[in-house]
């Protein structure tokens, strides 16, 4: 399987299939409304909105295994995603990104990062995969999405 075999529900129930992200770069993040990192919706927005029309796509996959952080249902998220950070990039049905119920997309993004450790650690783990659907780079939940910009620009040009 590769990263364009890929397909989930978005957080309004429609299928996203990956087989569209064929020449994209793409960011993907484990997300939360109740996390000392959520402000990051706003950077990551700023992200999408300079470099989507370049190639950039932007997948948030609310996660809730990092202490009860994203209680709520879909509905929820979306409207607090929108009405507080303005966000209008993909946001899929919530997710668990680690352990046996971990989706298949988290286990392949894992298995392809060199990193010894193979765990997310928190909420706002970002990984960067490149137009030929490799993983590119991982950055840490701290790292501000500002400071991606550099990798993002390299993979798009």
């Amino acid at each position: 399987m590769n990263f364009f075999d890929f397909s989930y529900p978005l957080a309004n129930g429609q299928s996203y299939d990956f087989s569209q992200l064929k020449g994209k770069v793409v960011l993907i993040v484990n997300t939360a409304s109740k996390c000392g990192f959520t402000p990051q919706y706003k950077g990551l927005e700023a992200l999408w909105q300079a470099h989507k029309d370049k190639g950039l796509v932007i997948l948030g996959f609310p996660c809730d295994q990092f202490a009860h952080q994203e209680p709520g249902d879909e509905s929820d998220i979306m409207a607090f995603c929108e009405i507080n950070f303005g966000v209008t990039f993909p946001l899929f049905k919530k997710v668990n990104v680690n352990g046996k119920d971990a989706i298949e997309l988290y286990k392949f993004l894992k298995k392809q990062d060199k990193a010894l450790i193979k765990t997310i650690p928190w909420n706002f783990t970002k990984f960067l995969v490149g137009k030929d659907g490799k993983l590119i780079a991982r950055f840490a939940p701290n790292t501000e999405p500002e400071a991606l910009e550099k990798d993002i620009l390299n993979a798009l040009a």
